[in-house]
């Protein structure tokens, strides 16, 4: 059998097409065409709920498979949403549901929740408000005009080269967004606006003081979404692609529970911010301990003095370093190997070998979780 770091490194250098495997199972590709064909008919929390297979690849794509049949709780979590901090899904310790309840987000959406693209419907919506408070009639032969002409052509702009090369287009979507007719506007800027997106702190739609440069990106995010960017939908788009994520790990996990670990803690970690999430996900608490030498008992200690052992050790932001964690996962499918060989003859070759020092445990760590558990 492959050991761990193998069987990991084979999916990982390759992840796109470890997904397309995926993809072309018979029976993940049944249940993606019915979600895909039927989401969009979806215009409330009941039909979506009543409606069990879509509920289940939907569950099943945020990792909460085994809550489906939970569907009083889960209707509480997307009744309420997630806008009040004070709402069921944040108050939830569990962060998956409010990733749950962001994806289907009827609370705010309502019926337009799971056919909402911000460069299509968002931005129109925006433009007939916007022209609405300028005294123009709703019914204004111009006005639906305009509206018809956007969305016949909207899905066609593919790129920030399409959207700057189609004055019509481009003065429809700056209108909407609050930007004046007569406006003069520095379209090199503008350009590196929507190059830039709004998922980099530094992008320039972020560091400008004036907020409409960040709606605009935002609404037509090409830097995140390519070519779908006019057309993505994330109950339906962001929903298939993490459905097939869970389908890798779960598959990858039935040969080995290693790579399944590690192939989940490198998905989650770009978006760890603190110690005591690490912590507060069994998964990635396991992978912690197991990459560090801490034995399983550490998880009964002291919340607080396990973080200051994990501090200790590891800098949190170096999980957004693709290198950094590619080495830190490195280390946990190599220390995963030792303490669960994938085979007898890698039984015998891991008793040769002895922990790194600093990596291990000392029998001093070792006494001194024992008093954290008193």
């Amino acid at each position: 059998m492959i050991n761990t770091f193998t069987s990991y490194h084979l999916i990982n250098r390759d992840l796109s097409r470890s997904l397309e495997r995926v993809q072309s199972q018979p029976m993940v590709q049944r249940e993606t065409e019915y979600y895909q064909e039927n989401i969009g008919r979806v215009a409330s929390i009941e039909e979506f709920i009543n409606d069990d297979r879509l509920f289940r690849y939907a569950m099943k794509a945020h990792g909460l498979e085994d809550m489906a049949y939970a569907k009083a709780f889960m209707v509480k979590v997307l009744e309420e949403g997630i806008s009040d901090p004070e709402s069921f899904a944040n108050k939830l310790t569990d962060k998956r549901y409010v990733e749950f309840a962001r994806t289907y987000n009827f609370a705010a959406g309502g019926t337009n929740t799971t056919t909402y693209n911000p460069a299509q419907k968002g931005t129109v919506d925006k433009y007939l408000s916007r022209a609405i408070s300028n005294g123009v009639e709703p019914n204004d032969p111009a006005l639906i005009g305009s509206i018809n002409t956007y969305l016949s052509k909207i899905s066609d702009i593919k790129s920030v080269d399409d959207l700057m090369g189609d004055q019509e287009m481009l003065s429809f979507a700056l209108m909407a967004h609050g930007f004046e007719v007569d406006e003069v506007i520095d379209l090199e800027f503008l350009r590196s606006v929507l190059e830039g997106g709004i998922d980099d702190p530094e992008s320039p739609a972020n560091k400008s003081e004036d907020e409409r440069y960040k709606a605009l990106a935002g609404a037509f995010n090409f830097a995140r979404y390519g070519e779908d960017a006019t057309t993505y939908n994330v109950t339906n788009n962001l929903a298939v692609e993490r459905y097939m994520r869970q389908t890798l790990e779960e598959d990858a996990g039935k040969q080995n529970e290693g790579v399944r670990l590690a192939l989940y803690f490198q998905r989650k970690a770009p978006d760890f911010r603190s110690y005591y999430e690490l912590l507060a996900d069994k998964a990635v608490a396991q992978v912690v301990r197991t990459a560090l030498g801490f034995p399983p008992a550490l998880a009964q200690a002291d919340i607080d003095k396990q973080v200051e052992l994990i501090k200790e050790r590891i800098e949190i932001e170096d999980f957004k370093d693709p290198e950094k964690l590619d080495e830190f996962l490195k280390r946990f499918t190599t220390m995963w190997e030792l303490e669960n060989p994938s085979s007898s003859q890698q039984t015998s070759i891991a008793a040769l070998f002895s922990q790194p020092a600093e990596f291990g445990i000392s029998t001093d760590m070792l006494f001194t979780i024992a008093q954290l558990k008193r």
